[in-house]
């Protein structure tokens, strides 16, 4: 299959393009502002099947909407039936053709003549109208204001929210490219008369909801607390935000607590689930010697040999669990056990700890006692 993409230089099409290459489609020509309507007309009599995502929708000059919207799309429709091509064609809309503005207005005309181009030639159409997108690529003070507050956040600038109630509707575009290629492969089962396709999985969020979790994603580097990613928004989010870190950002140092022992950091909190923090400790020295009423914790070493050692509060058994880096092992630590842990090799230990909850100062919930 040959398949054509105007646009694909934009943020769906490099997200289209990206997968597309992954799924084995390798035969895939482009149309980008570079190209010219020369171009556009060779492309298109090798196409066996177009994914039209060029347009404007921010154009310095109103007759710029029409043009990259309506004519341009009116331009690979003619071509198609001069030259008798037939070929499918998915065409990316909005929702805002609904709107009777100038973006809206030549969106919808766009829609009308890709319609008129099915019913004509016989050919299958798509017409997606798509929500406010959001994922990675989309570009700030451009395609939406979820890139606008994310790229924002991630540099240490200001975000502004006019109203926090105004309600979103998003797709996210991993979402978007999914049903796109999906139809391309099957068809749309239009399951009512609009002849509109829709992206399943369409998220409804208010603006202020969306900053509030975008701006505790940033924070999280400084306070290590990680905003609950139980819900697919929220991951998808968060991936998103992600994306704009500039080149020279990926990176931050966590605090090293350093004493005869080694060394202690803490790694990452959760309110929902605790926190990870790691260690290193010399040989010879051993960590611990305490317990907890409730808190408990998961102990992996993953560099060097430890020893764990167990006795219940109120007991005088022992017990040895003998651990070591070369085959990973996770010790649980039930509550009411004393414990601790021991560097019994040679070189330093390295050891992941999980706690199932977040250290309180005022209630740590740790006795001192030897095992």
């Amino acid at each position: 299959m040959k398949i054509l993409v105007t646009g694909a230089s934009g943020f769906i099409g490099r997200n289209l393009m990206a997968e597309l290459n992954n799924e084995g489609y390798h035969d895939v020509e482009t149309f980008t502002l570079e190209n010219t309507s020369q171009d556009l007309e060779k492309k298109l009599s090798k196409a066996d099947f177009i994914f039209h995502l060029a347009g404007v929708n921010r154009p310095k000059n109103k007759a710029d909407f029409y043009t990259g919207n309506s004519d341009l799309t009116k331009q690979i429709v003619d071509v198609l039936m001069q030259t008798k091509h037939p070929v499918p064609i998915l065409f990316s809309s909005s929702i805002q053709a609904a709107l009777d503005n100038d973006y809206g207005k030549s969106k919808h005309a766009a829609e009308n003549t890709v319609l008129q181009y099915g019913d004509q030639m016989d050919v299958p159409v798509y017409v997606y109208r798509l929500k406010n997108l959001f994922g990675k690529w989309s570009r700030p003070n451009y395609n939406s204001v979820i890139a606008t507050f994310a790229y924002n956040l991630s540099h240490d600038l200001p975000i502004k929210i006019n109203d926090a109630n105004t309600e979103l509707e998003l797709n996210y575009i991993d979402d978007v490219i999914s049903s796109f290629i999906d139809t391309m492969k099957n068809g749309y089962n239009f399951t009512s008369d609009s002849p509109y396709c829709s992206v399943p999985g369409t998220y409804k969020v208010k603006l202020g909801v969306v900053a509030t979790k975008l701006k505790k994603f940033h924070d999280s580097r400084q306070t290590l607390i990680m905003p609950s990613l139980r819900y697919k928004f929220d991951r998808n989010l968060y991936a998103t935000y992600l994306s704009y870190l500039s080149k020279d950002n990926f990176s931050y140092k966590l605090k090293k607590n350093e004493d005869s022992r080694g060394w202690l950091a803490e790694f990452i909190k959760s309110k929902d689930n605790g926190q990870i923090f790691v260690s290193t400790t010399k040989p010879g020295i051993t960590r611990g010697n305490h317990w907890h009423h409730t808190k408990v914790e998961k102990f992996l070493v993953v560099q060097g040999e430890g020893l764990i050692e167990f006795r219940q509060v109120d007991g005088h058994e022992i017990l040895k669990y003998r651990v070591s880096g070369d085959q990973p092992e996770v010790v649980d630590i039930p509550a009411g056990y004393i414990h601790n842990i021991s560097n019994v090799g040679s070189e330093t230990m390295v050891t992941l700890f999980w706690a199932c909850e977040i250290f309180d100062p005022t209630s740590p919930d740790t006795f001192y006692e030897g095992v």
